[in-house]
């Protein structure tokens, strides 16, 4: 078969998990620094394309964009990065089967978050402030989407990433059910495109507009670290609940598994 089981994934899952908890600080801020900039190239296509498109076409511009956002995550899965949303996922996994400690999780996702938001403000510096790709003409937009981040009151924008990580984390795990390119290209692409189609807050992804209006003078640092606890909680139980802990408890091996295995 070119696909994994559900099952098959959940064990690759818990395997990644455990892989990536051994993995030297130096290459987590290395593969995290380039996954906060395939994120925020993948925005930065997003504002760009939805800024061209004719006002009249309303939110079929925002599909549009939508549909170009997940480029971001093909090019941390097929070229190799930390992202954190994934993490999120995988690690209480490995967690969850016993075979990591807590503490893994944590650290793991400590030096994730930095080298993430490394990668996701350079972009916004280089490329958005110095190139001006975020300001000048693009600059209504990026600040629309950017307040409307910050503007959340802290449940919605915990709510939102909860809604977020679901559907990225599912579209990690569809990457894990295809054996070939094209098959990991197409399960990832449809559950990204809806979540960003539908609006919902994706951590890292504020990391990259919402410095970028900072940056253009418009937002501070204060205003925009309430925003993230509160994706950063919300994407945490969207992916290690409503994703990890759900399909760790329905395809965790049974005791009559276990003695056959014996």
């Amino acid at each position: 078969m070119s696909l994994h089981t559900p099952k098959e994934i959940a064990a690759i899952a818990v395997q990644s998990g455990v892989a990536k908890s051994h993995t030297p600080i130096s290459a987590i801020l290395i593969l995290g620094f380039m996954a906060g900039s395939f994120i925020s190239f993948g925005f930065l296509l997003y504002i760009h394309i939805v800024y061209q498109l004719p006002p009249e076409w309303g939110s079929f511009s925002l599909l549009l964009g939508a549909a170009v956002f997940p480029v971001g995550i093909i090019l941390t899965v097929l070229c190799g990065g930390e992202l954190l949303t994934g993490n999120m996922m995988l690690l209480p996994m490995a967690w969850f089967s016993r075979q990591i400690q807590l503490k893994h999780v944590l650290q793991n996702w400590f030096w994730v978050t930095l080298a993430n938001f490394l990668g996701s403000i350079t972009v916004a510096w280089l490329f958005g402030h110095m190139l001006g790709m975020t300001e000048g003409v693009f600059l209504k937009k990026t600040l629309a989407i950017a307040n409307a981040k910050v503007n959340a009151d802290f449940l919605q924008a915990f709510i939102s990433g909860i809604g977020c990580n679901w559907l990225v984390c599912l579209a990690t795990w569809l990457a894990y059910s295809s054996k070939d390119v094209v098959g990991k290209i197409l399960g990832m692409w449809f559950p990204i495109m809806a979540f960003v189609a539908i609006g919902f807050q994706h951590v890292v992804a504020n990391m990259f507009v919402v410095p970028a209006a900072i940056f253009a003078g418009y937002l501070s640092w204060g205003e925009y670290l309430p925003n993230f606890v509160a994706v950063f909680l919300g994407n945490t139980v969207g992916g290690a609940v409503f994703v990890g802990l759900a399909y760790y408890l329905a395809y965790r091996p049974r005791p009559e598994e276990s003695a056959l295995s014996r």
